[in-house]
């Protein structure tokens, strides 16, 4: 495909996939079952494949990493911190897309304001608008509204997500100020509806799962259908036109979204014109899964095995539409995940569990009986504790001398605390990273995602296996390999087939496709160009 112009070979489409909690190793774990002309071993045996790929950074969460793919950058710069976080000049907390001067589109719920105001960098996306004077489309398409907005950018033709609320795609007036009428009609088909009646049974036999699996119903495991749900099969049924929240914790979340991205394709005209376009599309079912029933379950087994069937039938609609080899593929992940903690535990694997409300609650509890003041944590997210700086403050001046309120009092007590817990490896104060005794990974992964305004005072390190969470299910968002190695496959237009072993970045994703479009790589790209991938 050639611009007139300057005769440059480009793709008629780019198509990126983030898979939301997408360990690296169920490309493998997996293999054997998955179809030999599914959609993962096309991917790995037609494409190219890093299998050394990690997250740069902390905290290893989805607003991060769906920011940090498409910027080519870190958290530090790009601004995306975490999903939440304390913003210090605002003084409260904010959600990573929030934007509160727009409005919802597309449904009368506050389910749509939001935008990617709070991104500080161009993206891969915007570049590519950028490059073709905004004559490329770009979409974003998401069940979460982050998983949508971040990887669009702010150029973005349209963002869509979610609404749990109503069971249809909206976006917000940031992008338009009515969805098209081909949305809307999708949307009145209710498909969620259609999904349910199907229920969630196996798709294999019962002897895979139990081949490669924890047994199927664990009490360390969430119930999201109900306290008598306890495993397979799912009735689905009972939430037919009840309950449009439940198709995120299932496969058909995945399935939903790929009727969405076709009609996107076929209505947008998508990859039909000169310029290249660009699909942005994130699997977030997998997430939801994930943290309610954990790697080791049959759940998220017969997730992959009916995730590989989507991304076939993603493949398989291309090839009919764009045509075979005129498209370029990605497919990533925004982090991987933890093992659930009484599943390691039961296989003598140290771990445990920590609740990030309970400590800020507890700290706040000693300081009280030390200074009389029970709010100097305004937040502890993501391991990360803000102190209230301007509590202190403002009790200094007031009470002067009657309380002996100083701030490396409050910090030495946070330490001698926080060590104490058996579950802390280590606590870090952020004005002194990098003279901590840490090992570089670290502190380069601390240093990539602290921002002055946005990041707490300290970051406690946990021992591995340590999560944050409540008493079932798992989650994410620490510095070790479980959830900081990810997939990385390449495919189609300009892509080689072959693999790779030495150590990428997730950060390198943008800056390799910015090198295979021949545009400009994002403002405030950090990663480097994988070389081996291109033809």
């Amino acid at each position: 495909k050639s611009p007139s112009a300057n005769n440059i070979q480009r793709p008629k489409l780019v198509v990126g996939i983030v898979v939301d909690q997408m360990r690296w190793d169920y490309l493998y774990l997996f293999y054997d079952l998955y179809k030999t002309n599914g959609g993962f071993k096309r991917l790995m045996g037609e494409g190219f494949t890093c299998d050394n790929t990690f997250v740069p950074y902390l905290p290893t969460v989805t607003g991060c990493g769906h920011a940090s793919v498409y910027t080519g950058s870190v958290p530090a710069i790009n601004g995306i911190t975490g999903n939440n976080w304390w913003d210090s000049n605002l003084k409260k907390g904010m959600y990573c897309v929030q934007d509160d001067s727009v409005k919802t589109v597309g449904s009368a719920t506050d389910q749509g304001k939001m935008s990617p105001k709070n991104l500080l960098t161009t993206t891969l996306t915007d570049e590519l608008r950028l490059a073709s004077n905004f004559q490329s489309k770009v979409v974003g398409l998401s069940i979460k509204d982050r998983g949508a907005i971040l990887p669009a950018g702010h150029s973005a033709n349209a963002a869509y997500w979610y609404d749990a609320l109503t069971g249809n795609f909206i976006t917000s007036n940031y992008y338009m100020n009515e969805l098209p009428n081909w949305m809307q009609d999708f949307n009145a088909r209710k498909l969620v509806d259609s999904f349910y009646t199907q229920n969630w049974n196996l798709l294999d036999t019962t002897s895979v799962y139990e081949k490669y699996c924890d047994v199927d119903k664990n009490l360390y495991e969430a119930k999201p259908f109900g306290v008598a749900s306890l495993g397979f099969p799912y009735n689905l049924q009972q939430f037919k036109g009840v309950d449009y929240s439940k198709i995120s914790v299932t496969p058909f979340g995945n399935d939903l979204l790929i009727e969405a991205a076709k009609k996107i394709i076929e209505n947008e005209n998508l990859g039909k014109q000169e310029a290249t376009d660009f699909l942005a599309v994130s699997f977030s079912s997998p997430d939801y899964i994930g943290h309610a029933f954990g790697p080791n379950s049959w759940e998220m087994l017969d997730n992959y095995l009916r995730l590989d069937n989507t991304i076939k039938n993603l493949l398989d609609y291309l090839d009919q539409t764009i045509g075979k080899d005129q498209y370029t593929i990605f497919l990533t992940a925004d982090h991987a995940g933890a093992n659930i903690p009484e599943f390691l535990q039961k296989n003598k694997i140290p771990a445990g569990r920590w609740e990030d409300t309970q400590i800020k609650n507890e700290l706040n509890s000693i300081f009280e009986k030390e200074f009389s003041i029970g709010d100097l944590i305004s937040s502890v997210n993501d391991y990360n504790v803000s102190i209230n700086h301007d509590e202190i403050e403002y009790i200094k001046k007031v009470a002067g001398q009657t309380i002996n309120l100083d701030e490396e009092k409050v910090k030495k007590m946070l330490f001698q605390y926080l060590l104490k817990k058996d579950m802390v490896l280590q606590v870090v104060d952020f004005k002194n990273l990098n003279s901590a005794a840490l090992p570089l990974k670290i502190r380069e992964m601390l240093n990539n995602g602290y921002n002055p305004v946005r990041s707490g005072d300290f970051q406690i390190i946990m021992k591995s296996g340590v999560i944050d969470g409540s008493k079932t299910g798992m989650t994410h968002g620490a510095w070790y390999n479980y959830d900081s190695h990810i997939p990385l496959l390449f495919y189609g237009w300009g892509i080689k087939h072959g693999s790779l072993n030495r150590e990428t970045y997730m950060t390198d994703i943008s800056a390799t496709v910015a090198a295979l479009l021949h545009i400009q790589m994002p403002s405030g790209c950090v990663g480097k160009v994988i070389t081996e991938v291109m033809k």
